[in-house]
């Protein structure tokens, strides 16, 4: 037993042989700076920044200097009569052309303020936290601040990348960005190598409603007023030439943006140029304005028809004009249609009827595919953007994401990284119908906007005005 115990101790005590790879460890070298290149470094920074300070603020510079100048010619008496003739100046601009102030100095001022007091002074802990901060032979390098302005609602920060990295490293990380800096959104615009802008909102300029805008005496079909943008410049939806998808769930504004596209139509309408047909299964939201339509449906065996004969006019048209004309230009002959849809799911995932269907997805996928070039639009509303429920979505050249229940929708309304260059349509708030993301073709950048809202009172006064010019 002893010799057991024994065994078992020298058992425990008997030294492991290292392995050959652990025996060896490689570190960095240490090697002390002189005091000399450290001091020429630092003295080499002082005057470059001296020198490039006129540059980066003459406004700023150009004050001190002005001040001291009038400081050495008349003491401090000559320095008051100085200021009090700049800040009568000032007041007098800023009274007098306010928005020209506002360019120049109110903004200017704004952005040097929030350059140094909001973004490079958290610059370095929000880019280590959100992992943008690159690191190499232990050292670690930052992407740099190359300018800040602002604009009346938003700061746009310019960016210059560190080397070796990419834009898509900013668009995976916006919502740690908009949080690190306090703003309610983040969006990156790439415009050029190593060269970036982040646009960080300072207040939601859509919160607002918008009533029903005017009706434009003459309508630009490829532009249509229907709401403001988050830059506070008016949204204009284009019709000719393209079709729209608007996607969104129960509440979330569809109804406005099919209006609002219709209200700003009415004078061609009115006119004869345009037409709209209309498809309304649900029968509460576009048989209000039935007499601005030249054709509407709400059974489906009605819609089926009425989309193939929209089928029919387009194919017509387009043997018209083969071999003579390329593009439609709307005329009271060949107005432009706009095949307004509501609830498109209906017919093609949601009806009983597999024939009704298959009829409706066929004459879809032929005006959309077809009907651009000839003067034919689709204007389709939808609230589930899943495959299964419109496999045609990639038909649409324009995609409007209203709110949306799902993260992974967005991508499916906007296309592949949408949601990750700032598009959240999913975290739209509940109590701002209208408000949606715009993703146009051949654009990667999805805009924010808001549609107007047409009320019950405005689609009657519409209506009456369309039947009294039939009439």
């Amino acid at each position: 037993m002893l010799r057991a115990m024994n065994a078992g101790a020298a058992q425990v005590q008997r030294p492991t042989a290292p392995v050959p790879a652990q025996s060896i460890r490689f570190t960095t070298p240490v090697v002390e700076t002189p005091g000399i290149f450290i001091l020429t470094g630092w003295l080499w920074r002082f005057l470059r920044a001296l020198v490039l300070l006129p540059v980066q603020f003459p406004v700023s510079v150009g004050a001190v200097v002005v001040s001291v100048a009038a400081y050495g010619l008349g003491g401090w008496l000559g320095l008051a009569v100085l200021w009090s003739v700049l800040d009568l100046a000032a007041l007098v601009w800023w009274r007098r052309w306010p928005q020209s102030f506002k360019t120049h100095v109110a903004r200017r001022v704004l952005a040097t303020w929030r350059r140094f007091w909001v973004y490079r002074r958290h610059w370095q802990p929000v880019l280590v936290v959100s992992g943008l901060a690159e690191s190499y032979l232990e050292r670690q390098y930052l992407p740099q601040i190359r300018g800040v302005t602002c604009s009346a609602w938003a700061d746009r920060v310019r960016v210059k990348l560190v080397a070796g990295t990419a834009p898509a490293e900013f668009e995976n990380r916006v919502a740690e960005l908009a949080h690190g800096f306090g703003a309610p959104s983040c969006r990156v615009e790439v415009r050029g190598p190593r060269d970036l802008v982040l646009e960080f909102p300072r207040r939601d300029t859509l919160a607002d409603p918008i009533d029903a805008l005017p009706v434009p005496d003459e309508p630009d079909l490829s532009g249509l007023p229907v709401g403001i943008g988050e830059d506070g410049e008016p949204w204009r939806l284009r019709l000719h030439g393209t079709h729209v998808l608007t996607v969104g769930v129960t509440g979330a504004g569809k109804g406005s943006v099919l209006w609002s596209a219709i209200r700003a139509m009415t004078p061609a309408l009115h006119a004869g140029t345009a037409e709209v047909w209309a498809i309304d299964p649900k029968r509460m939201e576009l048989s209000y304005g039935r007499a601005l339509f030249a054709r509407y449906a709400d059974a489906a065996e009605d819609a089926v028809s009425l989309l193939e004969a929209a089928v029919t006019a387009m194919q017509e048209r387009a043997e018209r004009y083969a071999g003579k004309q390329r593009t439609h230009v709307p005329s009271t002959r060949d107005p432009f249609v706009v095949v307004v849809l509501d609830e498109v799911a209906f017919l093609t995932a949601y009806h009983p009827d597999r024939d009704i269907r298959r009829r409706a997805e066929n004459a879809i996928a032929t005006l959309t595919s077809q009907g651009r070039s000839v003067g034919f639009c689709v204007l389709a509303a939808l609230q589930d953007p899943r495959k299964e429920v419109l496999n045609l979505r990639n038909l649409f050249p324009d995609k409007i994401a209203l709110r949306l229940d799902e993260a992974s929708q967005v991508d499916m309304v906007l296309g592949e990284g949408a949601r990750d260059r700032g598009a959240n349509a999913h975290l739209i708030d509940p109590d701002l119908p209208g408000v949606a993301f715009v993703k146009l073709e051949g654009s990667l950048a999805p805009v924010r906007v808001r549609a107007a809202f047409v009320t019950d009172a405005d689609i009657d006064t519409m209506a009456t005005d369309a039947a009294g010019v039939v009439g």
